[in-house]
């Protein structure tokens, strides 16, 4: 639990000091500014009084219960400090000072013993190198950072990785107006952490959105399945920042060709309905929405305006976020042409031109909420000198009024006052309702956007993580495991591969791994003619630049040219070792050709990826990203998260693809690779697509295994929701 942290009765300040510029001064000023509703005692040996509050040489001397200790000494000091919390029955620490695992493995060695100091002792610990905490609460109103001011109160809480970071997004909190109930900085995070937060902030009262700043995820699959649960009920809004792609490691495989640093961020917040903002001031924006205004129910945006210019910018933008602006009805058409000048525009957006007024205003809005074709409204006003913004704001508000009170209450609503010199962040109307404003019409479309994803997110079925009876992971497992033993980390061999695929029921095509011409002749015979002979080799990754595929062999004597030229030539090249064989297959054909890839992450554990494949995947870059463990909704998403996903539906005489087999071979990999961790990359491709019914036949596979990095958490039962 968390409350001591949260919903102290009194604050310790060890460190506490004479110098207004100290860190340990700053936080006593800032807990006596916020109005702390309890007591404070701040710690130095060497003071009477610190900001004109008696002074204790330590914690002992207090005499009474301390629930919360902000420690703010140098790092040598630190341990001594903690032990005096200890005995002085200290529930929580927030330990500012700085010299921990952000300076290097020596402090990252203290940073491991003031933990086990602490959970020795039965206390919680924010920090270390971290701002501090706060508190909204009137009950409480706890300022314990060095922040010079206490953001508003709101029902928005904060967690931010960087300290320095939090001091400018209270002071933005403020300008916008945007309330807070609690604000974290976790510094290093050592112990309390996003997920404790997140897990706390789940059943807060007080709290409705969630917004994290993130460098790194400390446990980014304990996030995930906890955001799956607690996103259903409050939106968490994360910026993580670390884009950059020039960490990407040298590809030996397509899958690792394809992924980027961001790759899994990407994948697993759009899993778990995390709400990704850009920047911190695109959070701000989603923020404001997602606390004052309902979630849309669709896609569908209308915009009414007195200036083209405007809504045209703001148009563009609520397209290129996937929003639709739809034609309005006829009905809704004729409502509007019954108080609007023959001038003005009724398709969406509605352009009353320059002449409306804040009768005209008031009159649109409130048609436009009652229209059950759209399921936000962007209110668009520009101000021509006629009339006052006030004047504009207050009608926009009362249509809102009119529109709720006739019905109209499941509208998300937001408004722009351009370039009026009105320079506010909320219209407020007469029942109370806040409507944000956005100072620019191009910054509504990315914020409604992402909230509409996350509200689709909200409303669709979470899935369940799929059983199979035919599952023998065990054995895929002792295959990878025996190779890394025998070899080391490295390619497994064409038939181990196969055989880790059939182990875990997923369907690859007739044939084998042929030693010889004659071996290689025989198996011809076994699958039919015309059949595909491809060099089989743990050193050779694209099999295609040393001609070692070939196609539509149709007899015996085609087969034993197309082995003995494979060998021929590279043995030519000197690379005769790298041949295990050639594997022998039936010529296929299919709806289309997939790829399904993995790749393991450290952090995330395996990364998924599914697109059209062949020799094109590179070039073609048309994939989607998961991270395992995959339920069945993840799968579905996936497939149908690439641009080519119509090839698959059949288009234009091409024929349909069996789209559910292609999700349960998604579910079949995921399953795989959370069962056998020593899996490093995984490769697909191509994957012929059958028609509806007649599944998939995997025709090329490529496995690396190596040591399992770290120790990946066991995949959720198979009976638990998404």
């Amino acid at each position: 639990m968390l409350d001591s942290l949260f919903f102290p009765r009194s604050v310790a300040v060890v460190g506490a000091s004479r110098d207004p510029q100290a860190v340990g001064h700053r936080i006593v000023t800032a807990l006596l500014h916020a109005g702390l509703q309890g007591a404070i005692y701040p710690v130095n040996p060497s003071a009477d009084a610190i900001a004109g509050v008696p002074a204790h040489p330590s914690l002992a001397s207090v005499g009474r219960p301390v629930d919360l200790a902000v420690i703010a000494v140098p790092a040598a000091r630190v341990p001594e400090a903690v032990d005096d919390c200890a005995e002085a029955g200290v529930r929580a620490l927030v330990v500012v000072t700085a010299g921990y695992a952000e300076v290097g493995p020596e402090g990252a060695r203290r940073q491991a013993s003031l933990v086990d100091q602490a959970k020795a002792h039965g206390m919680r610990l924010v920090g270390p190198n971290c701002l501090g905490v706060i508190q909204t609460d009137p009950n409480v109103r706890m300022n314990a950072t060095f922040a010079p001011d206490m953001p508003p109160r709101g029902r928005v809480a904060f967690c931010s990785q960087s300290g320095a970071l939090g001091v400018a997004v209270i002071a933005l909190a403020r300008e916008i107006g945007l309330g807070m109930s609690t604000f974290v900085s976790i510094g290093n995070r050592a112990d309390v952490s996003g997920n404790d937060l997140l897990e706390y902030w789940e059943s807060d009262e007080s709290t409705d959105v969630m917004l994290y700043y993130l460098e790194s995820f400390g446990d980014p699959r304990r996030f995930a399945r906890l955001a799956r649960r607690v996103g259903r009920q409050k939106p968490i809004v994360v910026v993580k920042s670390g884009r950059s792609e020039a960490g990407r490691r040298a590809a030996s495989s397509h899958t690792a060709a394809l992924t980027s640093p961001d790759t899994a961020v990407e994948a697993l917040v759009r899993q778990a309905g995390i709400i990704r903002a850009d920047t911190l001031e695109e959070m701000f924006h989603v923020a404001r929405v997602l606390v004052h205004q309902p979630l849309p129910e669709g896609r569908r945006v209308g915009v009414v305006t007195n200036a083209g210019g405007p809504a045209i910018l703001c148009v563009d933008a609520l397209q290129a976020a996937g929003l639709e602006v739809p034609e309005l009805g006829a009905d809704v058409k004729d409502t509007l042409a019954g108080f609007l000048p023959a001038e003005a525009s009724f398709r969406n957006p509605v352009d009353m031109i320059a002449a409306a007024g804040p009768e005209e205003y008031r009159r649109a809005v409130s048609v436009l909420l009652a229209d059950d074709g759209i399921d936000a409204l962007v209110v668009l006003h520009t101000p021509v000198g006629v009339h006052s913004p006030e004047a504009m704001a207050r009608a926009v508000c009362d249509g809102l009024d009119e529109a709720r009170r006739s019905g109209g209450v499941d509208k998300t609503v937001v408004a722009s006052i351009v370039g009026s010199g009105l320079r506010t962040y909320e219209l407020r109307s007469g029942e109370g309702e806040v409507v944000p404003v956005f100072l620019f019409p191009e910054e509504i479309g990315a914020t409604l956007g992402k909230i509409a994803r996350y509200a689709e997110w909200r409303a669709a079925p979470l899935g369940d993580y799929r059983t199979f009876d035919d599952l023998a992971l065990e054995r895929s497992r002792d295959i990878c495991r025996s190779a890394l033993e025998a070899r080391g980390p490295g390619w497994l061999g064409v038939a181990e591969a196969r055989a880790v695929l059939e182990a875990a029921g997923i369907v690859t095509t007739p044939g084998g791994v042929a030693g010889s011409g004659e071996e290689a002749v025989r198996l011809a015979d076994g699958v039919g003619y015309p059949v595909a002979l491809k060099l089989a080799s743990t050193g050779l990754v694209h099999k295609t630049e040393v001609g070692g595929v070939r196609l539509g062999l149709e007899d015996a004597e085609a087969v034993r040219t197309a082995f003995r030229e494979i060998r021929e030539r590279l043995a030519d090249e000197g690379r005769e070792e790298d041949i295990e064989g050639a594997l022998v297959q039936p010529m296929l054909t299919g709806a289309a050709e997939i790829m399904i890839g993995a790749q393991a992450d450290r952090s995330f554990g395996h990364i998924l990826a599914f697109g059209l494949g062949g020799i094109h995947v590179e070039i073609l870059r048309d994939v989607s990203f998961g991270v395992a463990p995959l339920t069945d909704t993840d799968a579905e998403q996936m497939a149908r998260g690439i641009r080519g996903f119509r090839l698959l539906e059949g288009y234009r005489g091409h024929p349909a693809a069996d789209v559910p087999a292609l999700e349960e071979a998604l579910q079949r990999v995921s399953r795989l690779v959370e069962a056998v961790p020593e899996i490093e990359e995984m490769d697909l491709n191509p994957i012929f697509a059958l028609e509806p019914g007649q599944g998939y036949r995997v025709a090329d596979v490529r496995i690396a295994v190596a040591e399992p990095a770290g120790n990946p958490e066991a995949a959720p039962p198979d009976d638990r929701k998404g």
